[in-house]
């Protein structure tokens, strides 16, 4: 007989309606609590029937098996953080209302009010429930849409959504962190007031339609982290980030638009190792073909970005590069992520516009290699300092294989070799350097 060894962890808990396409509601919750390293607990609200294209069918669940959720939870859980999602009638709306004063735990309201088409959810009774659940709420994450509900005032920019927040705030609530995805342009501004002050965080807009359950996962992530202890601003601010890269990142399910890819982190986590373990296998294959031949007086790295990497802390490479010795090529030291500036910045940048290029490498550059890229006949593109990663792997009819800057005063030529997988761009360079040898 073996030992147990528990595993404790905060928990949280969502009182929503479960989402039969899993993309939204209770699903997204504990899919996104769980991507945080948080027990995950629920009491369902509504049954739905819905998919990645819509709502087929929906049914509130009766008052007393909401309420015996709830109490069953709270009396035996240590619940560090809650939030609501879709309460579905104006009588769940109040007994929410009703509870959550005696709630021992910060509340995170998320009014699920006003359908993406633009249609409101509820009535009027339930829309004036919610004032009273507020009052009693740590957070409020409304829309666009839901903040006029609340507040009266159309959001249609940043100083329309201070005001809403500022007027929702009123309600009692201790912060409103007012969404921007319902406002048009080209950047996300999520604006969080409190009585202290306003805060905005940004985000590029991603230019997708597969945003289905993001108000509950980004609600949910910010639960997750006050269950952890995290204080509210930077609860906010690190939930803003995991949705940005959730949407980016969609699952691509079903024959709607898809959905938020909640176990992005999880994934990408997981992936660390890995991805530094393909950099070392590259490595050794250099060192083994000695390809002494392609390296440039910089030396030479190898990059691996994981498969959501979005930063150069998210790249393994070689410390201090590799470099040649008397008898060939050898890395100064290992692979460790962020060991590289220059090679990492130009792989996380080219994944703006090709999000499956994880892997790169830098050589030399002059004739031989020149003429070598164009005996192979492979995709070439040309850059320099002032050239927009747009232009080299935008909307172009074939990628680039090799990227080749030709240099300037104090700056080396050089030839950048990418690739989706590491195999792959070993293969690309030792065939270069082949054909140089020729």
């Amino acid at each position: 007989m073996r030992t147990p060894a528990p595993d404790a962890r905060p928990v949280a808990l969502t009182i929503a309606g479960s989402d039969s396409g899993g993309g939204a509601g209770i699903q997204a919750d504990l899919a996104t609590m769980t991507a945080h390293g948080v027990f995950g607990t629920s009491a369902i609200t509504a049954v739905t029937a819905q998919h990645t294209r819509g709502v087929e069918s929906s049914f509130a669940l009766p008052l007393e098996e909401v309420e015996a959720q709830i109490e069953a939870v709270t009396g035996d859980f240590a619940v560090g953080a809650a939030k609501t999602g879709m309460l579905a009638t104006t009588e769940i709306v109040q007994l929410v209302a009703d509870q959550a004063p005696a709630f021992e735990f910060p509340l995170i309201v998320d009014p699920v009010m006003v359908a993406s088409s633009g249609d409101r959810l509820l009535e009027p009774e339930a829309e004036r429930a919610y004032e009273d659940l507020l009052s009693a709420a740590t957070l409020a994450t409304p829309n666009a849409d839901e903040a006029e509900v609340l507040s009266g005032i159309e959001v249609t920019d940043l100083e329309s959504a201070r005001d809403a927040a500022e007027t929702i705030l009123e309600t009692g609530v201790d912060a409103v962190l007012l969404k921007g995805g319902h406002v048009p342009g080209e950047t996300v501004r999520d604006v969080l007031v409190t009585a202290d002050g306003t805060r905005t965080f940004e985000h590029p807009r991603i230019r997708t339609d597969a945003t289905h359950g993001s108000g509950c996962t980004l609600a949910s992530a910010i639960t997750a982290r006050l269950a952890k202890g995290e204080p509210l601003e930077v609860a906010v601010e690190g939930a803003t980030d995991f949705l940005a890269r959730a949407v980016r990142y969609y699952s691509d399910v079903g024959e709607g638009h898809g959905a938020v890819n909640h176990a992005v982190e999880l994934r990408n986590a997981a992936a660390r190792e890995p991805t530094a373990e393909a950099v070392q296998a590259v490595v050794d294959r250099f060192v083994a073909a000695d390809v002494s031949g392609l390296v440039p007086e910089v030396g030479v790295n190898v990059v691996g970005a994981t498969p959501y990497a979005e930063s150069i802390a998210e790249t393994a490479a070689v410390e201090g590069r590799i470099t040649r010795t008397l008898d060939g090529v050898q890395p100064n030291r290992g692979v460790r992520f962020g060991a590289s500036s220059h090679l990492a910045d130009f792989l996380v940048s080219a994944r703006e516009y090709a999000p499956d290029l994880r892997f790169a490498v830098n050589c030399r550059f002059d004739e031989d290699v020149e003429r070598a890229l164009e005996t192979l006949e492979w995709p070439v593109a040309e850059t320099d300092r002032s050239t927009d990663p747009a232009d080299v792997f935008g909307d172009r009819e074939t990628r680039p294989v090799a990227v080749i800057d030709r240099g300037d005063v104090g700056k080396e030529a050089m030839t950048r070799l990418v690739a989706e997988e590491p195999e792959t761009l070993a293969d690309r360079l030792l065939t270069l350097d082949a054909e140089v040898k020729e």
